[in-house]
């Protein structure tokens, strides 16, 4: 009733310093019906209310939180210039804000519709109003549009660079276009202005870790600065600390951020051999597009550059491992963090691979029951086997030097009496990992044991349902066909 009254005034009261308000409210606890009719009051008036002191912060919030995908695609068109402000699109099919589209069926616009989009950005940067969600979407389809190289581009980056108290990218950095843009300015930019970008986030490189957005800007930073030791000095000390013996504040802080679903990104990144297990695929395309960027703008080799950061990263890791081995097992991130660095860390790794030996014989409950868990499996196999599985060449991407970790695990499944224990329960496939593992001394002293006990072994092979435990200690559901890992290694004593 209120909306249908009020029905072309929606634009007025957002330009009122009070009644926008009122605007705010009927977005939140409207419908859809709503929507439809104040959305479209905004039509073809975006580049005069987004520079509105009042009007510009509703404006976004339509477009960020109330607009269709559609909407969106109308509300932002309109920043390419005035003709996109009366004409909804290109002749037949569905507007698209999609600028490589526009300009492709287009190519004779590209000029004034750049110079627009440029022009609008360059003044909400100058009266400082950069929190925008639809700034940071109009600079990616700018960015996304700009010669690699051109005198456009080198203007751009200037203009990021140009707000000296550094809001704007750090308003950048929190939203999916924002982060895209910093990542791929850090691409296309040269040493100093990469040095002048990362400058702006002094401080605020942990707060990044933890957002959704964020943490690619880091990542970004670690596949493109050539100097190693700015980007530790930076980075390292925020995300990780710089001691290899943290402290306790530190040691609590460092297992928050690795059981978190984004702070651990950032310290996996270096070390993993299959980022697609904690990378989702919009991460995985900017990420190539920055790879393909970085060619033609970075010196150094990639895989120099991921060694020296390893080397500076890895001691207050590995210190965390050796510390702290029967915290992070009762964790899936926690093990899948174990899993990953310990293959890739360089330095002296032994003290962590102990402290992952001796959960075997730990009287802890917590620890008994998060060894049975898939994530516990995984890396306990993927240490035996002395590094992870590489899906691509199908085989074993071994560590160097050899953890050596099958033949420590052994001698302490044998001091304590569990061999079998283990090939009989979820943790079966990690036996089977010591049989197929290159370098294991102990495969005939294995089988001996595993021969001595062939009648647990059919039994835990034949049984019919098997209950799997999961990472949270809740039970799965039942599934038929006996212990899969005890019917292979009865396949190989036979």
């Amino acid at each position: 009733m209120i909306a249908q009254e009020l029905k072309g005034e929606f634009r007025c009261l957002a330009e009122s310093r009070y009644a926008k308000f009122l605007l705010g409210k009927l977005l939140v606890h409207g419908d859809k019906e709503i929507r439809d009719i104040i959305v479209p009051e905004f039509y073809g008036h975006v580049r005069r209310l987004i520079k509105h002191p009042e009007a510009s912060w509703i404006l976004d919030d339509i477009y960020r939180g109330a607009a269709t995908s559609q909407q969106k695609d109308y509300l932002l068109r309109e920043w390419y210039g005035a003709e996109f402000a009366i004409f909804k699109s290109e002749g037949k099919g569905v507007a698209t804000s999609e600028l490589k589209s526009i300009l492709e069926q287009n190519p004779e616009k590209r000029k004034p519709v750049m110079h627009a989009l440029h022009d609008l950005i360059n003044q909400l940067i100058q009266k400082k109003t950069t929190g925008f969600t639809m700034l940071h979407d109009a600079m990616r389809q700018y960015m996304l549009n700009v010669n690699m190289g051109s005198e456009e581009m080198n203007e751009f980056i200037e203009l990021l660079k140009g707000d000296e108290e550094g809001d704007l990218l750090k308003n950048l950095a929190f939203t999916s276009s924002g982060a895209s843009v910093v990542s791929m300015a850090l691409a296309h930019g040269n040493a100093k202005d990469r040095k002048l970008i990362i400058r702006a986030y002094k401080n605020l490189f942990s707060q990044l870790a933890y957002d959704e957005h964020g943490h690619q800007i880091i990542l970004a930073a670690f596949d493109v600065i050539d100097d190693t030791v700015l980007t530790s000095k930076s980075v390292l000390l925020e995300l990780v600390g710089k001691a290899s013996e943290p402290d306790e504040s530190q040691t609590e802080a460092l297992i928050t951020a690795v059981n978190h679903k984004f702070a651990r990104i950032p310290i996996l990144y270096l070390f993993a051999n299959r980022r697609e297990s904690f990378m989702n695929i919009t991460e995985r395309v900017l990420l190539e597009s920055v790879h393909n960027i970085r060619t033609r703008t970075s010196k150094k080799d990639p895989a120099i550059r991921r060694k020296e950061l390893v080397a500076q990263f890895s001691p207050p890791l590995l210190s965390l491992i050796a510390n702290n081995a029967a915290t992070l097992v009762q964790s899936s991130f926690g093990c899948q963090f174990m899993m990953e660095i310990l293959p890739g860390a360089d330095g002296n790794r032994e003290a962590a691979l102990k402290a992952i030996v001796a959960l075997v014989q730990s009287e802890s409950l917590e620890v008994a029951e998060a060894l049975k868990t898939a994530a516990a499996g995984r890396m306990f196999k993927t240490l035996v086997q002395g590094g992870p599985y590489d899906t691509l060449h199908k085989r074993v991407k071994m560590a160097e030097p050899a953890l050596g970790f099958h033949n420590m695990l052994f001698e302490a499944l044998v001091a304590s009496d569990q061999v079998l224990q283990w090939a009989t329960s979820d943790n079966s496939f990690v036996i089977v990992g010591l049989l197929e593992a290159e370098g294991f001394e102990n495969k005939e002293n294995l089988r001996k044991i595993l021969k001595e006990g062939r009648e647990a072994l059919k039994q835990a092979a034949s049984l019919s349902p098997k209950v799997s435990t999961t990472e949270t200690g809740k039970k799965k559901a039942k599934t038929k066909g006996g212990n899969r890992g005890s019917q292979l290694l009865l396949e190989d004593i036979a």
